[in-house]
């Protein structure tokens, strides 16, 4: 017995000579009043602006308002349990995010941690949400084409590595849709993409997950989301958590594409936000500094130089317009940021004409900069063809008796109009687009029924792909259209629609 006493005697004093019982300061402060998500705080004088401030139980809050008396702070999480009168202390670090290789095929939430029932990554380098955009000296110039798959675009508006081209248009027109068809298309092409979902559904979380997943396209995305059911703060902070994971891979230099899904909902999370924290409110209830939101996010895509490591980011930030209003506040404030915009329209989404990009208000900045030499040559005059071919529509109502030359460049434009439909989930490689198009603009589908377009695209891509492989290489290795490609692919075109006379029209006298 007297063994057990001696024993536990000699354990508790070297305990007590090995603790440290050294004080070590803290910063705290008293909770004032909690509600509506915002905390405030009496005391912890040294906060720093966007700090993590510890709210107890394993949950944190934002330091977002440094007043000279209080601290005003936005729970990044329901924090039930806290009352008036708790004590929450500093952590003395600012916002940031665990990245690491293995965040690739996985579903985060602002903060990092996964939300698709995987375990959590292992040793992240710690990213700030928060950072300074690149200077123009570390930049170089956006030469080198994105390629989205979608012939509209790919065509007449074509966006480059390290450009920030808007996606703008009414409630289900088809904006996510072409932001998912763009990365499906980057399958081969050594880009990393970051989906950033902010305000949906979790349905709709859950389906464009399942889609990306079962088209092999998870292998190289990330996806970001604050749903519709989490805190405004999350959703606030969700783009700038995409932002930082897009940086990650940046610094390895690295092609990334990021996609803010959007950031309307965006403005509307921090608008709660500030109106809470009682900031003044100017425009729509905006508070003054909402550009500013969304200027330091979408001026950190770039495409850096080789001394920086020669990486890019590419940003398609998604604004929902309210009937096909792009002069309300956000929309023009991130048109005023961005390098260009895709405008997408309800009455040509009703039409049937899809992906519903209005062609003549849609416009890139970069232009044929981000083009490949073979994309320019096949359609270098395709937008204004369509234009004139609208024009020509308009005034073609009012008119029956059309002479031979408009009634011809009217047909032409319907089946240039026409090739320009396609699926969102059918992304084609740049060479089969160039010969799609130059079939079209070169005349070899005037004889095509209009309503069969379509038809004759799909069934002519399947056979190019499986009896013209030499030629789709070739056209890819050279980037452009030589003679002798030209001269084959007319050769192709027209064997194809000699073995396909049921696609071709009626002639005047009834036979085809």
């Amino acid at each position: 017995m007297k063994n057990k006493s001696d024993q536990l005697q000699t354990v508790l004093s070297k305990l007590i000579a090995e603790a440290n019982i050294t004080p070590t300061p803290e910063s705290v402060g008293t909770v004032m009043s909690f509600g509506d998500g915002v905390i405030r705080v009496k005391g912890l004088a040294e906060v720093q602006a966007g700090e993590l401030v510890d709210i107890g139980n394993d949950e944190f809050g934002l330091a977002l308002n440094l007043e000279k008396d209080q601290v005003n702070i936005v729970a990044l999480s329901e924090a039930k349990s806290l009352t008036t009168g708790d004590t929450v202390k500093r952590t003395g670090k600012i916002l940031s995010i665990g990245v690491s290789d293995k965040i690739i095929g996985r579903v985060i939430d602002a903060l990092g941690r996964p939300i698709d029932g995987l375990p959590a990554l292992k040793s992240p380098k710690d990213m700030l949400l928060e950072r300074i955009a690149p200077g123009v000296m570390s930049r170089q110039s956006v030469t080198v084409p994105l390629q989205t798959g979608i012939k509209a675009i790919d065509a007449m508006i074509p966006i480059g590595r390290g450009q920030r081209e808007l996606i703008i248009g009414d409630r289900a027109t088809g904006k996510t849709a072409i932001a998912l068809g763009t990365i499906l298309n980057q399958n081969d092409q050594d880009v990393i993409c970051v989906y950033v979902s902010i305000g949906q559904k979790r349905s709709s979380l859950a389906q464009i997950s399942q889609t990306l997943r079962e088209a092999g396209s998870l292998d190289y995305t990330v996806i970001v989301a604050a749903t519709a059911s989490d805190t405004a703060a999350e959703q606030f902070l969700a783009p700038y958590a995409g932002q930082a994971v897009a940086e990650y891979f940046l610094e390895k230099g690295k092609d990334v594409l990021i996609i803010f899904d959007d950031l309307s909902k965006h403005a509307q999370a921090y608008r709660e936000i500030s109106l809470l924290l009682r900031r003044p409110s100017g425009r729509e209830a905006y508070p003054g500094d909402v550009f500013y939101l969304h200027s330091r996010l979408l001026e950190r895509a770039c495409r850096l130089n080789k001394e920086h490591g020669g990486g890019s980011i590419t940003a398609l930030p998604i604004i929902e317009t309210q009937a096909n209003d792009v002069s309300a506040y956000i929309p023009t404030n991130v048109i005023s940021i961005t390098d260009g915009q895709i405008y997408l329209e309800s009455d040509l989404f009703n039409a049937g004409t899809k992906p519903a990009i209005n062609v003549g208000l849609s416009v890139s900045r970069v232009g044929s900069a981000a083009q490949i030499k073979l994309m320019k040559q096949v359609a270098g005059t395709m937008k204004l063809d369509l234009a004139q071919f609208r024009e020509l529509q308009a005034f073609a109502q009012f008119s029956s008796d059309l002479d031979d030359r408009t009634r011809k460049q009217l047909e032409r434009g319907a089946r240039v109009n026409a090739v320009l439909k396609q699926g969102w989930n059918n992304p084609l490689k740049v060479e089969e687009q160039s010969i799609v198009i130059y079939a079209a603009t070169h005349g070899f589908l005037d004889n095509i029924q209009a309503d069969k377009i379509t038809k004759w695209e799909a069934e002519f891509i399947l056979n190019i792909r499986s009896s013209q492989k030499k030629l789709l290489t070739e056209m890819k290795k050279d980037a452009k259209l030589t003679d002798s490609t030209e001269k084959e692919l007319e050769k192709v075109i027209t064997a194809f629609n000699k073995m396909h006379p049921e696609l071709a029209k009626e002639d005047t006298d009834g036979k085809h």
